[in-house]
């Protein structure tokens, strides 16, 4: 019986069910971030109530702290956190881009210094792969090499060969019973480069395909025009995961081009610097405006953020920096992420997937411009 089963289409869009060791994950659907297992201000117990189906725990930094003998002590991060649903971890790829000067790149795999003591530290396809089986995730990713945006095509030609290269090194692994694989495409902007990277990808005994190297720095407007380029030529059987992305207007995008499972900072990170995510757009709760506003955030969102606190309430919370005031913009902003995912299915299920998406893509087009995206995510990723 196969894991991922596609339930319904919409052009490109599909909801579908994947079958995971801790559980059933419909899809399309949002991971939250758990960088250290933990995702901010957050319990297991709150996030299953807002609708968390899958979480996602970082390889980098789970393998520095608290680090694998610890966590096979305790069998892994399911039970160290008390996680029982689904678990994806990244491979650390992104992180270790991310450290710039700090990092050397070769084909056998990375060197870098660890951020916590100086040490330097060795990262390659098979040690990524016996760390993300120590931790336990029901969905491993292949080590890949993310570059920035613009870069030369040697630079991303070299990138997407490194990746396919690293991947087949990743899968030569003996694989824990269990736990399901996905590789990675890379390419840039470039739809040639993205094509190349497929073609060397979909030999690989892979569970699912995840595309990486996109929010890294491009527009909007070309991280869809690779989307739509991709669209017809990724494997249907297999479950496709946009890494790190994004916006609602991005989720909505992608979800059209044939995308099942996205992951993004932005609804925790804005939370606990009063950012509250509304269909109108970010709301800064720290602007004066709201200090007498007796309204909920949004007086159509049932979340216990909405249910119960003014704007006023929550402004005063920020303004004397009380944990409270993160606690409940996380709260709403997941909610809104999860219940945003819940009727882009719905409207799937009921075979009316393209008149949601007209209704809500002009409003969110201007409620997440780019200028909101590339002011955001310029932000080092939690």
């Amino acid at each position: 019986m196969s894991h991922f089963t596609i339930l319904k289409t919409a052009g490109h869009a599909r909801l579908a069910q994947l079958q995971l060791s801790h559980g059933l994950v419909e899809t399309p659907v949002f991971m939250p971030v758990g960088t250290y297992g933990v995702v901010k201000t957050q319990t297991p117990d709150e996030l299953q109530k807002l609708g968390t189906q899958i979480l996602l725990g970082n390889t980098y930094h789970l393998y520095l702290r608290p680090g694998l003998e610890l966590l096979e002590h305790f069998g892994g991060l399911h039970s160290f956190m008390n996680w029982s649903g689904p678990l994806l971890t990244d491979s650390g790829g992104f992180q270790v881009f991310s450290l710039g000067a700090l990092r050397r790149i070769t084909d056998e795999g990375v060197k870098f210094k660890s951020p916590l003591n100086g040490d330097e530290i060795f990262l390659s396809p098979e040690i990524s792969a016996k760390i993300q089986q120590v931790i336990g995730s029901d969905i491993a990713m292949v080590l890949d090499e993310c570059v920035s945006l613009p870069s030369d095509d040697r630079t991303v030609e070299q990138a997407v060969k490194r990746s396919a290269a690293w991947a087949r090194r990743f899968f030569d692994v003996p694989r824990k019973s269990g736990q399901k694989i996905y590789a990675i495409l890379q390419g840039g902007t470039s739809l040639a480069f993205r094509k190349q990277s497929l073609e060397l990808t979909l030999p690989l005994p892979m569970d699912g395909l995840a595309i990486g190297g996109l929010s890294v720095g491009e527009p909007h407007k070309e991280m869809v025009h690779i989307l739509e380029g991709l669209a017809p030529l990724l494997p249907k059987h297999l479950p496709h995961y946009l890494m790190g992305v994004g916006t609602p207007r991005d989720i909505l995008e992608a979800v059209r081009c044939g995308i099942d499972q996205f992951d993004c900072v932005l609804p925790t990170r804005n939370a606990r610097n009063g950012g509250f995510f509304t269909p109108n757009g970010l709301l800064n709760i720290r602007n004066s405006e709201y200090k007498l506003d007796k309204r909920p955030i949004d007086e159509n969102c049932l979340c216990d953020c909405c249910r119960h606190y003014s704007r006023a309430y929550l402004r005063h919370l920020f303004q004397v920096k009380e944990i409270l005031g993160c606690r409940l913009a996380t709260t709403h902003n997941l909610y809104y992420y999860h219940h945003f995912l819940k009727e882009i299915r719905d409207s799937l299920r009921s075979d009316r997937f393209e008149a949601f998406y007209q209704a809500h893509i002009g409003q969110l087009t201007q409620a997440y411009p780019d200028k909101f995206e590339r002011s955001e995510m310029e932000v080092t990723k939690e």
